[in-house]
């Protein structure tokens, strides 16, 4: 018998789902999960019906509530201390940076839906200054984490795929998906959090996902 559960939405399109999937799998806690397809219009009543903000990811473990990506990842990480790293500086930029990915970059999460079924196909209308912005900033995050911190392995913080890294693993699908090509290091960096088993398991579970889940508001994007 499982300690709980974990809510998430269609994994194809749910980049908040996935954040917080990544983080209950790093912690291996034992919850059994369950996937609601969104609906097209944006709401999904069957959510409202379990989680208190009516929206996904959402977590039941040992009879704790815990909701908001972000606090499912400091929950997590308080289950299994090391996901975060050890020292106070790297630990303290890398909460910094997972707090700016929660409350920010609207631009880029606004015009490039995450859609894992999309290949590299850059926007035909191209992009803003604001996304411009947005994507120079996340480039200039990777880039100082990985010079800085990470020179021991392929991730922000060195060898090991931690919280950080699964805040920031939707933007890397997004940049995937849409074509969007920063800097070597960047690039780089990519390439590792796509490789990761846990995120090419969740890629392989999205294509597993039956055709009438799939939404035109997220397909049709030129």
């Amino acid at each position: 018998m499982s300690d709980g559960i974990l809510v998430i939405g269609t994994r194809r399109y749910s980049s908040w789902s996935l954040r917080g999937w990544l983080a209950v799998r790093l912690a291996g806690l034992d919850v059994r999960e369950q996937v609601i397809p969104l609906a097209d219009n944006g709401e999904t009543p069957a959510i409202r019906t379990i989680s208190p903000n009516g929206k996904v990811p959402y977590l039941e473990h040992k009879g704790v509530a815990v909701w908001e990506s972000i606090v499912i990842c400091e929950y997590c990480a308080e289950q299994a201390p090391g996901l975060w790293p050890e020292d106070v500086r790297q630990r303290a930029y890398a909460r910094s940076i997972s707090a700016e990915m929660h409350a920010g970059f609207r631009a880029v999460r606004q015009a490039m839906p995450m859609n894992i079924g999309r290949d590299n196909r850059p926007l035909a209308a191209g992009t803003t200054p604001d996304i411009d912005a947005d994507i120079a900033r996340i480039d200039a995050i990777w880039t100082e984490a990985r010079l800085d911190f990470g020179k021991d392995g392929p991730f922000l913080f060195g060898a090991t795929f931690g919280m950080a890294d699964a805040m920031f693993a939707p933007i890397v699908s997004r940049f995937l998906s849409y074509g969007i090509s920063p800097s070597p290091e960047s690039r780089a960096y990519m390439a590792a959090v796509r490789a990761h088993p846990l995120v090419d398991d969740w890629y392989q579970k999205a294509a597993q996902e039956p055709a009438e889940w799939r939404q035109s508001r997220f397909e049709d994007i030129a």
